[in-house]
């Protein structure tokens, strides 16, 4: 959330000009919900990814075998995506009350 509120601030300028060329708050509402489960999304699936490659090592030093099953895979990614959208309601709504004028 906090990346997403500096992401806001930033950006104020750039709210202010869509707003005023017609852009309903809607719009900005679902551009960054949007960016916010992107971002989160993507960083569900390189931890996903570096979960399983670095479990490999210890696993294999042991002579152990391991699988993953695609059900924790996209548990773990819907739950990614479901914090990102979580996380980003405030800002986004924050970013969607902005006045033109700001």
């Amino acid at each position: 959330m906090n990346i997403m509120l500096v992401s806001v601030t930033e950006r104020t300028r750039e709210i202010g000009i869509r707003k005023a060329v017609g852009a309903t708050r809607k719009r900005i509402l679902l551009h960054f919900l949007t960016e916010s489960v992107a971002i989160s999304s993507i960083g569900g699936m390189l931890g996903v990814v570096a979960g399983v490659l670095l479990s490999e090592i210890p696993l294999n030093l042991m002579n152990l075998d391991t699988s993953v099953s695609i059900w924790t895979v996209i548990i773990g990614y819907g739950f990614s995506a479901f914090v990102g959208i979580v996380s980003g309601m405030y800002p986004a709504h924050k970013a969607a009350k902005m006045h033109p004028i700001e």
